[in-house]
């Protein structure tokens, strides 16, 4: 067996609060200034979280909840709940009470976190359904209705009462008996297709996933970097690759304050990598391209003339491998003209890469990234993977690609192209699911997936869908709805959108407004409406979608080509219950919510102007 560097995720804390002992850990915004905590303190606070739970009761294997946002409270009370042993249960913060009833019922959970009073308050719903809840932990400070036993994280710390020697003695105790087998979490899917299913990792899936990441990256990361955490940790990818594998090499931990401020933390914090999921650097790509147009003309012409540059350098260097000097020095040019300004304006100046994983990645909007000299390393993993199976890196990278396989991992592509893999990251599998356990692997011991894919001669992987996503058209066509999707993403009236035609005769798009660019063109147009909604009937507004949907649907085989289309008021969202913690599309909720109007398009009098 490989001599992993740490033997659990609480070992990986204790050693490194010695080994960067004044670095610090933890940065966030709190009132007008960032507070920080340094290796040592953030560690000492664990301890003292554990040794409130200890008090409470709380036992190695017992499991207890954190329903709450990305926030550094949630790392505090995920250790605190760690280094005893016991097994912590992620919940979405978005979750209803109805979702958080079921995860706490079948995981058993005997205690809970959560962040402020409307989490405490779904909590309230369900109380009679929750009768293993003994007692709920409040983040943060507030009067609630004590129907449920309740008391502050900060009661449960004593900060105000320093470890003693004794205490840190008998929690670290703890720590050194953890067995690197031992589950250290179990993770409830989003259930956007059936229940939610509880994933159980282990402490070996998430060190040996964190050690191979690293290897493969080339000691990439260091105790230098800065990591803006946004993702939720509820998923693996934020937990995983923005949360852990910075601190198992003595990186900062830089929390944002959200997603709509991420431009203006980028800026405060400086980061050097920041994980994320492709809707976020779709956003970014459109506000460049925004910014552009209404620049001058002079400006216009020159980002343009730099961006046809970058797209030759880029396809040269890495596709065809055929980049002449000339080519490179017309692109340094622009680089230090164009580009560089851009990178600055963004605030990524000393900027090493983005890692993108949850969803498939544009290629035109990963060139563009490298084209800007922002690199875009995109990989792959599933949360029963812990999460990367495969990535791509700097000097081996294909667009397109999820790239090549990390270190002591397998795959290989079953007869209908599902993908499968094995390796130390595979979960152990769903708890108290036996079925489901048999199901999920073949005769090899190979984890099924449920995506479709390939690999070429490089051993680079490809995902071209979701098995259960895939259209069968009532052709017999088999269309994966992805691609489709991300095509028309890339227009700049467009928002996003959801392609339909499951045993229909032909597909059909519900697209969202990209709200600013749509009233640029109203205004430009001298168009009247009366609200948002009203201007989403509005014939120009139609036919404006309508052209962009056919320049589409011009690059696809006529069996993918949208035939149909409507166009929704308002964008998809976590909040309307259309998409995932992780921005993906829930097909199952989106078509029973817009039921009516799909079918709609399928009628004789329906078309893209009335549905």
């Amino acid at each position: 067996m490989e001599n992993w560097p740490y033997k659990s995720l609480p070992d990986m804390l204790k050693q490194n609060a010695i080994a960067f002992k004044d670095k610090i850990a933890i940065a966030y915004k709190k009132g007008g200034g960032i507070t920080k905590f340094t290796y040592e303190d953030f560690y000492k606070f664990t301890l003292m979280v554990s040794r409130g739970l200890k008090k409470l009761g709380i036992n190695p294997k017992d499991k207890v909840a954190i329903l709450s946002e990305t926030r550094p409270m949630w790392s505090l009370a995920d250790f605190g709940i760690m280094n005893i042993g016991a097994i912590v249960v992620p919940i979405y913060h978005t979750n209803t009470p109805e979702q958080i009833a079921y995860i706490i019922n079948h995981s058993e959970a005997r205690a809970i976190f959560v962040s402020d009073k409307t989490q405490y308050l779904k909590l309230l719903e369900v109380k009679d359904q929750i009768p293993s809840i003994e007692f709920v932990i409040a983040h943060d400070r507030f009067l609630g209705d004590k129907k449920l036993s309740l008391i502050t994280f900060y009661q449960v710390s004593e900060i105000s009462e320093p470890l003693t020697q004794n205490e840190q003695k008998e929690i670290e105790s703890y720590i050194d008996s953890i067995d690197i087998e031992d589950t250290f979490t179990i993770i409830y899917t989003s259930g956007t297709t059936a229940e939610p299913k509880g994933v159980e990792l282990t402490h070996k899936n998430l060190i040996s996933n964190i050690y191979y990441i690293n290897k493969k990256a080339k000691d990439l990361i260091n105790s230098n970097d800065v990591f803006l955490t946004f993702l939720p940790f509820s998923h693996i990818l934020g937990r995983a690759d923005s949360y852990y594998l910075p601190l198992a090499y003595g990186s900062q931990i830089a929390f944002a304050e959200s997603i709509e401020k991420i431009a203006d933390n980028i800026l405060e914090f400086k980061p050097t990598i920041i994980v994320t999921v492709p809707r976020l650097l779709e956003k970014i790509y459109s506000k460049i391209l925004d910014s552009v147009h209404h620049a001058s003309n002079f400006k216009k012409n020159l980002f343009h003339a730099a961006l046809t540059i970058a797209k030759q350098y880029i396809d040269a260097k890495y596709v065809n491998k055929n980049l002449t000097s000339n080519l490179e020095l017309k692109y340094k040019i622009f680089d230090k003209l164009v580009f560089s300004k851009v990178r600055e304006k963004l605030g990524l100046v000393n900027f090493k890469t983005f890692v993108s994983g949850g969803a498939p990645l544009e290629i035109e909007v990963n060139k563009f990234f490298w084209g800007l000299g922002i690199k875009v390393l995109e990989g792959f993993g599933l949360t029963e993977t812990s999460p990367v199976l495969c990535v791509n890196t700097f000097d081996k990278i294909k667009f397109g690609s999820v790239g090549t396989l990390i270190e002591n991992t397998q795959v290989k592509v079953a007869p209908d192209g599902e993908l499968l893999f094995k390796g130390p990251q595979i979960t152990k599998g769903y708890y108290k699911a036996p079925d489901l356990n048999k199901e999920a692997f073949d005769e090899d011991g190979f984890f099924k997936t449920g995506d479709i894919g390939k690999v070429d001669e490089e051993g680079f992987i490809y995902i071209t869908d979701r098995k259960k996503e895939l259209i069968v058209t009532a052709g017999g066509k088999n269309i994966a709805p992805a691609p489709i999707e991300n095509a028309l993403k890339l227009s700049k009236y467009i928002s996003n959108a959801y392609v339909y035609g499951d045993r229909k005769p032909y597909l059909v798009a519900l697209v969202t407004m990209n709200i600013e660019r749509v009233l640029e063109f109203a205004k430009e147009n001298h168009l009247h409406y009366f609200d948002i909604a009203d201007l989403s009937k509005n014939q120009n507004i139609l036919d404006l979608f309508k052209a962009e949907i056919e320049s589409v649907n011009k690059t696809l085989a006529r069996y993918e080509t949208i035939k149909k289309f409507s166009i929704l008021p308002h964008d998809f969202s976590i909040e309307g219950g259309e998409l995932t913690p992780t921005l993906k599309l829930k097909r199952r909720i989106i078509y029973k919510k817009y039921m009516d109007k799909i079918e709609c398009l399928y009628t004789e009098e329906g078309n893209c102007f009335s549905c």
